[in-house]
Formats: C-alpha cells, sequence, structure tokens
C-alpha cells in the first residue's frame, strides 16, 4: 500500500512545507458524499483516520463499491490529469478526518518547482499502478478459473 508517509518523505523538508502550507484539515461526518463520477476534480484528500468508499455508478442499481481507503492513503488522482473529472464516486464509511488539498494550487506547486513535482507524480503514479494490480487481483478472484495462477 502506497501511503502519504511515501510522498513526504520523497521530497526535502522546506518542498514538504511548500505542500503542507496549502493543506487543509478537515471532519468529515458519516456518509458525506465527497464526489461523483464525472464531476470537476478540484481537490484531493490523504485521510488521517475512518474510512472512505469508492464507488462505481452501476445503471438501475445502487452504486457499487469497489475499493475502501483509510488511514494513510491519498483519496482522489483525478486532480491531477486532464480533463480533471472523477472517475469513481466516493462517499465517508464513518467519521473521517483528512487533509485536503486544494487542486489548482497544488499542480501549481508541481509546475514551478521541479522537485516537488516529481515527487508528487510519482507518488500518485504509484498509488494509481497499486490500485490496478490490487483491482486485477481482485478480479481474478471473482472471474478466473479457480486454482488460476497456482502452478502444481
Amino acid at each position: 500500500m502506497v501511503t502519504a508517509k511515501d510522498l513526504f518523505e520523497a521530497m526535502p523538508p522546506d518542498r514538504r512545507r511548500r505542500l503542507e502550507e496549502i493543506a487543509q484539515e478537515v471532519s468529515l461526518p458519516r456518509t458525506t458524499r465527497l464526489f461523483e463520477e464525472g464531476q470537476r476534480a478540484d481537490r484531493f484528500w490523504i485521510i488521517r483516520s475512518g474510512q472512505v468508499a469508492l464507488d462505481q455508478h452501476v445503471p438501475g442499481r445502487r452504486a457499487a463499491v469497489v475499493e475502501t481507503l483509510g488511514r494513510g492513503e491519498l483519496l482522489g488522482w483525478s486532480w491531477l490529469f486532464p480533463p480533471y473529472l472523477w472517475h469513481l464516486g466516493a462517499e465517508t464509511v464513518g467519521p473521517v478526518e483528512a487533509e485536503e488539498f486544494d487542486a489548482e494550487a497544488v499542480r501549481a506547486l508541481c509546475e514551478s518547482d521541479a522537485v516537488l513535482g516529481r515527487a508528487m507524480y510519482r507518488y500518485v503514479a504509484e498509488t494509481v499502478a497499486d490500485r490496478l494490480h490490487g483491482t486485477r487481483t481482485r478480479l481474478l478472484d471473482l472471474y478466473g478459473p479457480q486454482g488460476s495462477g497456482l502452478e502444481p
């Protein structure tokens, strides 16, 4: 699992401070809808406590939870890649404490500071890769032939 610790350890203390200066601590009650699939991605969060469910819209049904994120994890990466639209929806499972970041401000920091930008892009890329791997594993568990991947 890729955590916020990985991001902050990847950058020098002065860069870390620049990023932390634009963070805003937020407390989110249970069942707070943070964003919807297809809406503008204008912020992201690093979860300090609690859990957030990521879900996918399913026509004619209730949204399907595809992953649950918790402490130390990045909530939201769509803010970093044009057209800056959410790919999933998100809702708190219980009370959540998090650091919230303004996406435009962080993108501007990334553009103006190559060291900070590389660290941020690497962190987000590692997060996406980690989640893709987890999704592939879940899909194999659900749909793969029984025993696939294990050679006798």
